[in-house]
Order: structure tokens, then C-alpha cells, then sequence
């Protein structure tokens, strides 16, 4: 171990990783930091950077941005009322109101820090279960890969905030996407309507960037400009937040808990971490009347568990190739393409380079408290800056990085095709999450299908026969008929008791 960890630290103390990180971590900064523009985002818009870059180098840009600009989302939150990032929308509220009683300071001191401190633990977390993960993941079958898959996608169903119907069928449209062209099991062209462009299917990164950039860039450009925020000297960042941490200990580490456990669900994400957290915080509060009124309790919990969520998310990732969350789905496909394919083998065969994204993730939670203080301090300025000019730069970014990553013009024309596809389904209430994880996830959940098949002549028995099969299909099966029992057991309470005539 200590040898692997040797090798883990040479390799991410070049200079070429050392410099990538810094500079991830700035421009995720910046993007979490400007209303509107999510993470997700900020890091589909690095994917061909990437293409220039070693492998581990290219993965240390994807956790330095996202973890960086999930913390700037607190930013616009608590100086406009604008939250930058969707996971910074559960507690804007209650930090523009904490700004509003002029503690800016200890709403965005909480946000730096116990962001930091609830990235750790998610990246301890990500240590400790996925080595031993790992080693009962060798022994899966592609009757349990199957399993596994459809479970994550019925989790994804769940755990969306709009109706589990909506869900379901943006679902779907994803599937339906990954259907396209002639990489399945029969090597038939499907969907391709006999152009040639669509025989390699549509690869999931330019879906990502449609979806989540340049729909977010329609939006922008649909709504009002948000108000300049007011020139203010900002004192002490950091001032009480130790004091902070010993009072709300357990409040931080319940955050962090309940971060873990949601980023390791397929499809839930640091949004979800932050919105379940906020509430569990108000709902078991000693002074829940506080909530509201700029209450730093709320902060603490959701602040720690966003961030811990992004690091858990990568156990699916890494383990099985199943995203935790949307930033989970852009590092995995970074993965494959620099040859470190997820998988149970990747912690033997390659055990410095999952040492080294370990460090990664520990590094830039660190670093993400001195930068994020600039970034604080900074924060009127970036705010300040047209959205009638940043706009066009993210246009130009998503034009020619989706003509980089195939080196064809069919690339732009895809990923304004899903723009398009994601601004609509957003407006409608669709969940483009649900359909980013179906287009990611569909063709493993084909092919594992269809082997199992073969293997067993063609019986279902099979399915369900081994332990380990046997457990993950009966918590798949129960993922997908719970929305119905829940609707089921909404309808009985909602009937009327017949009425009894007096004798």
C-alpha cells in the first residue's frame, strides 16, 4: 500500500496536473459562482480539454471544477438571492437572509468551509467503500451487471424531484436514445433512418452538453438579467466557524452522512443532498421557528452534504460504470476515453491511479478554502460581468468542443439538437438528469440483458437464482412498483368512509 501510495503522489505532483488543477479550480469558481450556470455544465465544457491532457491530469480537472463550483453556487445565493448552482437553491433563502441581516461573512464562511470538510468526508468514504466493494463486484455476473443497472435507473426515478411518471419518462427518451445506431448485440442498424452519421449512436457527452449547456444557455437568454449586486468590503471569512463547527457537530456530520448515501444512488446528485439535508435539518431542529429568518443551522448540515455527495457519487462510477450523479456520467466518459475503463479491476490493475484520485479529491477540497475566500472577495466583480458577453463565450465553448470530440460538424448539429430537447423537457417538467443516466446506462443495461439470455438459453430463472442476483432484482422490482403502491395507498386515504344510516 504504502508503495501504491508512493506512486499515487508522483503522479499528481507534475506539473502538467499541478497546473490543470489550479486552473479547473478557478474557472469552476467562476462558473459556479455566475447565476445559473450548474456544475454540471462547467464540466461537460472541459471535456475537450481534456482530450490534450494525461489521464490522470484530465481527471484532476473534472474533480477540481466540479467540487469548486458547487461551493460558488453559495456565492449569488446569498449576496442575490440567485443560487448559482441547483444545489445551492435549498438554503438560498436562508443565506440571502443572513446577508440581509448583515451576515454575509458567516453565510459564505459556512458555505467555504464545511463544504471542504463535507468534500473529505465524502472522499473518505469513497476510500474506505470501494475497496472492499471492489473485491464483491469481482464476482458479478452480467445477470447481476443487469441488476445493478436497472436498479440504478429506477433510483434515479425516485429520487427526482418532479413526478415519478415524468421521471420514468424522461427515462425513456434516454433509452431510446442509446438504441441508436448499430453498437448492440444483433450489430443491426436501429434509428439511424439511413443516415450514416447516426451508425456510431449518440455518444453521451454531447448529449450532456446540449442538455445542461446550451439549454441553460436558451434559459438565459429567456429571463430577465439579475439585479447588480451592491459594493460592499466583505471583513473576516473565516471568523466563527470553528465556533460554528463545535456547536453544529452533529448537525455536519448527519449532513455528511446523508451526503454519502444520496451521492451513492444513481441519478440523485449533490441537489438532492442539499435539499434532503436542509429539510432533515428544520425538521429535527431545537429552534426549527429560526428557519427562514437567516438561520445558519440549515446552512451547515446542507453545506456539508453537498459536497460530500460529489466524492461518494464516484463509487458507482468507478465500481460499474453507473454515474452517481450527472458529473459522475461526464467523468466516465473521460475515463474510458483515456483507457482507465471503471470497473472491480481498475482498483488492482490500477491501483496508484485510484490512490491518485483520492489525493485529488482531498487536495482540492483543501485548496478550495484559501481560493474560495478570493473567490468571496472577488465576487462583485464577477458578478458584475454581462450576461449578453457570457453568454456567446458558452455558445462558442459548446460549438467547438462538440466538433472536437468527433472531429465532425455532426457533433455541433447533436448537441444543438439536445438543447433544444432539454430546454423543452425542462420547461415541461421533465428531469434531464433521468435521460442523461438512460442514454449513459442503456446500452450495459442491453448488453448484459442479452448475454444473460444467451447464457441461459433464453430462461429468466437464471435471473434470479444467484444470491447476490436474487437481492439487487427484488430491491429493483420493489424500486419500480413503490410509486404505485404509494399512489395506491394515496387513493384508499383520500376515499370516503360510506356512510351509515342511524336506525
Amino acid at each position: 500500500m504504502l508503495n501504491t501510495l508512493t506512486q499515487a503522489f508522483a503522479l499528481i505532483t507534475t506539473w502538467e496536473v499541478i497546473v490543470a488543477m489550479l486552473a479547473a479550480s478557478v474557472y469552476g469558481l467562476v462558473i459556479g459562482s455566475l447565476p445559473g450556470l450548474s456544475a454540471t455544465m462547467a464540466t461537460a465544457l472541459l471535456v475537450p480539454v481534456t482530450f490534450y491532457l494525461s489521464p490522470i491530469a484530465a481527471i484532476a480537472t473534472i474533480v477540481a471544477a466540479s467540487t469548486m463550483a458547487i461551493f460558488a453556487g453559495d456565492i449569488p445565493g446569498a449576496l442575490l438571492r440567485i443560487p448559482g448552482t441547483p444545489a445551492s437553491a435549498a438554503y438560498a433563502d436562508e443565506a440571502y437572509a443572513m446577508t440581509r441581516k448583515g451576515e454575509a461573512e458567516l453565510a459564505l464562511g459556512a458555505g467555504v468551509w464545511f463544504s471542504a470538510v463535507g468534500g473529505i468526508a465524502g472522499t473518505l468514504s469513497l476510500m474506505i467503500l470501494a475497496p472492499p466493494l471492489a473485491e464483491i463486484a469481482l464476482s458479478f455476473s452480467t445477470f447481476e451487471y443487469f441488476w445493478l443497472a436497472f436498479l440504478g435507473l429506477m433510483c434515479a426515478t425516485l429520487v427526482a424531484r418532479s413526478s415519478p411518471v415524468k421521471a420514468i419518462a424522461s427515462m425513456f427518451i434516454g433509452l431510446l436514445v442509446a438504441c441508436i445506431g448499430i453498437e448492440n448485440p444483433g450489430g443491426v442498424p436501429r434509428f439511424t433512418f439511413g443516415m450514416t452519421n447516426l451508425f456510431g449512436g449518440i455518444e453521451p457527452i454531447p448529449a450532456l452538453v446540449g442538455v445542461f449547456a446550451v439549454a441553460q444557455v436558451m434559459r438565459a437568454m429567456l429571463t430577465p438579467e439579475p439585479p447588480p449586486i451592491p459594493r460592499r468590503k466583505f471583513g473576516s471569512i473565516l471568523a466563527g466557524q470553528w465556533k460554528l463547527t463545535k456547536k453544529y457537530n452533529w448537525q455536519m456530520t448527519r449532513g455528511n452522512i446523508i451526503g454519502i448515501i444520496i451521492g451513492v444512488l444513481p441519478g440523485a446528485g449533490a441537489d438532492m443532498a442539499a435539499w434532503v439535508s436542509y429539510a432533515m435539518s428544520k425538521r429535527f431542529s431545537k429552534e426549527p421557528e429560526k428557519f427562514g429568518t437567516g438561520h445558519v443551522e440549515g446552512l451547515v448540515e446542507a453545506g456539508a452534504s453537498n459536497n460530500a455527495s460529489i466524492a461518494s457519487g464516484w463509487v458507482p462510477s468507478l465500481l460499474f460504470g453507473i454515474p452517481g450523479d450527472t458529473i459522475a456520467a461526464i467523468a466516465i466518459g473521460v475515463l474510458y476515453m483515456k483507457g482507465l475503463n471503471p470497473g472491480p479491476t481498475l482498483f488492482t490493475e490500477k491501483a496508484s491511479s485510484m490512490y491518485a484520485i483520492y489525493l485529488m479529491f482531498i487536495i482540492a477540497n483543501i485548496i478550495m478554502i484559501p481560493l474560495g475566500i478570493v473567490m468571496i472577495r472577488l465576487a462583485s466583480y464577477v458578478l458584475r460581468a454581462p450576461r449578453s458577453t457570457v453568454m456567446p463565450v458558452i455558445m462558442l465553448c459548446c460549438a467547438v468542443g462538440s466538433f472536437a470530440i468527433g472531429n465532425n460538424i455532426f457533433g455541433v448539429v447533436i448537441v444543438a439538437t439536445f438543447g433544444v430537447i432539454g430546454y423543452v423537457m425542462e420547461e415541461n417538467g421533465y428531469p434531464v438528469a433521468a435521460m442523461v443516466l438512460g442514454i449513459v446506462m442503456g446500452t450495459m443495461i442491453e448488453q448484459s440483458f442479452v448475454t444473460s439470455l444467451i447464457k441461459s438459453d433464453g430462461s429468466v430463472f437464471p435471473f434470479f437464482e444467484r444470491p447476490i442476483a436474487a437481492i439487487l432484482a427484488a430491491l429493483a422490482i420493489g424500486a419500480l412498483i413503490w410509486p404505485v403502491l404509494v399512489w395506491v395507498w394515496r387513493r384508499l386515504k383520500r376515499t370516503p368512509a360510506p356512510a351509515t344510516s342511524a336506525g
